[in-house]
């Protein structure tokens, strides 16, 4: 068996660029052997280092054999140019080709023998191409050469079963050689196999393996954090990062002066770990300390590296403190009409604008929630002058945070401070869900007026494209609702923003806002579904049963009967509903519609009369159940139907010879059936 070993070296890649091209590569060659019945025992493995892209693929075949097959070409009514066509592009002879009928009429083939081809020879004819086949979302090109790469390419290693698999790359000849030192350019050394060049690199400190690197990166921060007393809280994009930029790594640790321990932390963070790149430390009590890791590709003997970074560090943390010390001081109420002068998006006013329709939106949620209006309309009147600061334009990241922290420093209620901190939380699936009431309303108002804005503007998303990521936006607000565990009438929200967008001049189709963000948001909800593991069917016919003013109910029960499908009573809720909805849908074919009216006085027995008892026994609990109805025992309160059902399909013959005794006996199904629907669309659960 033969292996397979393939190195690009190239100037420095940035780091997104080689994590892309190393699961590109990986699967242009899966595809590839696959596409020529060469089985993988398997699956290649890719590294790279900034300079370094490689592929090992071991236990190929020396040769590989295609058995006899045929290949169709046109059908034998088509043009005679289609014909020629085909033989043409097969290099085939009219004697070479045969007619034969299929289920689609009769058709050209040909027979493809059996042959024998050397894996050198196909890699040799193909591998150009495949490595053309990365696709690069920034690439280069440069001096007079036609090649278009990532980032300028110097050489080509590539070696098949030990051997040098000689070709040509566009101007570059592939051999079994490659760089050493990727500064010099000058020094190169051969390879046969990529053990070899793997213990070589390893032994000049050099990691290939780039989850070896991880590893090994996250192994000398543990143990230097923990000689001194510190925490890591590991940022893994930061981390990924790091990585992919460095391929001897040093582990240095530094630290900056403590007075800048006084600015918010979240300014240190973004200081360090979004335009520095450096790792911070934590003590035991989560606060952050002033020592920090910066990961190296340059031993520190001098120390001169540590300390270049430590001034580079403090250099910024200088300007942030001007900042903070200078925003935090500018009154915060006497800022708010400012806002008219900045737009939040043409076609829907200044943020001026905005932020009155967020007091009035969120004082409507604050009714609901049972919190102070007062309070609500002094969050959303300063929730977002931070935009105008001059931390936030340095860092756009801490919108509405550094606002927590001026109105914090200004003296504000602290319910308030906290709700303009959080206001944009939840930012998707992924982020803490902000739980305070508070928080909550004015996260909802601002994420309400957005949608709402939006799509009166017809800019909901397409299929493909959400660039104002109102996707994003949406799931959002399903998570503000679920995760706090509210009933909120998004309805009534949705249509008191219209009316606050036209109290302002904007003109919007009501009609068309209700529809489009009313089936947008319930299609949040089933992808939210679908992240917590529920069946399909499941949020189907939960989506079905309820509307967007029942968010929290769509989530509790279907969680409840994707937990209980599987169960005793779980199944035999599905099973009698199912058994009774089959014959009623057997019954209308005739179109004749059962509204579950059935007339006791038609009775011919006790199990008719049983059901009946049992069928209202079970809308008298629907219609009594309160605010706080137990959905897992409303689901156990159906299967309990199981025996008075069962005794009537084993003892009544619905269809019964007298035409109003049958009609009476389906009404009593779908009487059944009804009752069920007052829990869930079951017609969309499969058996």
């Amino acid at each position: 068996m033969s292996e397979l070993f393939l190195e690009l070296f190239s100037e420095e890649v940035p780091a997104k660029l080689q994590i892309k091209a190393r699961e590109q590569l990986k699967e242009i060659f899966k595809k590839f052997f696959e596409e020529n019945s060469v089985k993988l025992k398997n699956e290649p493995k890719v590294f790279s280092t900034p300079n370094r892209i490689a592929i090992k693929i071991e236990n190929l075949p020396k040769d590989i054999l295609y058995k006899a097959s045929e290949k169709k070409g046109p059908s034998t009514l088509a043009p005679e140019k289609a014909l020629e066509g085909f033989l043409k592009s097969n290099n085939l002879s009219k004697n070479k080709i045969y007619k034969k009928k299929t289920d689609k009429g009769e058709f050209y083939f040909y027979k493809i023998p059996k042959k024998k081809i050397k894996l050198s020879d196909l890699l040799k004819k193909n591998i150009e191409n495949l490595i053309l086949s990365v696709s690069w979302q920034k690439s280069m090109k440069w001096g007079e050469n036609s090649l278009y790469w990532g980032r300028p390419l110097k050489s080509i290693l590539a070696v098949l079963d030990g051997k040098k698999l000689q070709f040509n790359f566009k101007h570059l000849f592939s051999s079994n050689q490659t760089f050493v030192d990727k500064e010099l350019e000058e020094k190169t050394k051969l390879f046969n196999n990529f053990n070899s060049y793997i213990s070589f690199f390893k032994n000049n400190g050099i990691i290939i393996d780039h989850e070896k690197r991880k590893d090994f990166i996250v192994s000398e921060l543990e143990k230097i954090s923990a000689k001194k007393n510190l925490k890591l809280n590991l940022d893994n994009k930061l981390l990924e990062e790091i990585t992919n930029i460095v391929e001897k790594p040093k582990v240095l640790i530094c630290e900056f002066d403590k007075k800048f321990l006084e600015i918010p932390k979240e300014i240190l963070i973004i200081t360090m770990q979004t335009h520095q790149k450096y790792i911070p430390t934590f003590d035991k009590k989560e606060n952050i300390t002033n020592s920090f890791f910066v990961i190296s590709d340059i031993q520190d003997k001098k120390g001169f590296v540590k300390s270049g970074n430590e001034r580079v560090v403090e250099a910024r943390l200088s300007d942030a403190e001007f900042f903070w010390k200078k925003n935090k001081s500018q009154n915060l109420v006497k800022q708010v009409s400012k806002l008219k002068y900045i737009n939040y998006f043409k076609g829907l006013g200044t943020y001026f604008d905005k932020i009155q329709r967020m007091r009035k939106l969120s004082a409507l949620i604050s009714d609901e929630l049972l919190i102070s209006k007062e309070k609500m309309e002094i969050a959303s009147s300063i929730c977002k002058v931070d935009l105008m600061s001059d931390l936030v334009g340095e860092f756009p990241e801490l919108q509405g945070i550094m606002g927590g922290y001026f109105a914090e420093a200004q003296g504000f209620d602290k319910d308030v401070c906290l709700a303009v901190s959080e206001h944009y939380l939840p930012i998707g699936m992924d982020t803490k869900v902000p739980k305070k009431p508070y928080s909550m309303a004015l996260s909802l108002s601002d994420k309400i007026d957005s949608l709402v804005g939006f799509f009166g503007l017809n800019l909901k998303p397409s299929s493909s494209k959400d660039p104002y990521a109102l996707r994003r936006m949406a799931i959002s607000l399903v998570r503000l609702i679920i995760e706090n565990d509210k009933k909120i009438k998004i309805k009534d929200l949705i249509n008191y923003s219209f009316a606050l967008y036209k109290e302002q001049g904007f003109e919007f189709d009501i009609k068309q806002i209700q529809k489009d963000l009313g089936d947008f948001i319930l299609d949040r909800i089933k992808n939210y579904l679908k992240e917590k593991q529920i069946r399909n069917d499941i949020i189907e016919s939960a989506s079905s049963s309820f509307t967007i003013d029942e968010l929290l109910k769509i989530y509790k029960k279907s969680h409840v009967l994707n937990k209980s499908i599987n169960k005793e009573f779980g199944q035999d809720a599905v099973a009698i509903y199912k058994r009774s909805s089959n014959i009623l849908l057997s019954e209308q074919k005739n179109l004749e519609k059962y509204n579950g009216s059935a007339d006791p006085g038609l009775f011919k027995n006790d199990y008719e009369k049983n059901l009946y008892k049992k069928i209202h026994e079970i809308r008298k609990y629907f219609s009594s159940v309160g605010r706080e109805e137990n959905f897992e025992e409303s689901l156990m309160i159906l299967s309990n139907s199981k025996s008075q059902v069962n005794d009537f399909f084993d003892n009544v013959v619905v269809n019964d010879p007298d035409d109003a005794i049958k009609k009476n006996r389906l009404e009593l199904l779908a009487m059944l059936c009804k009752s069920f629907d007052s829990y869930f669309n079951f017609s969309k659960i499969e058996a």
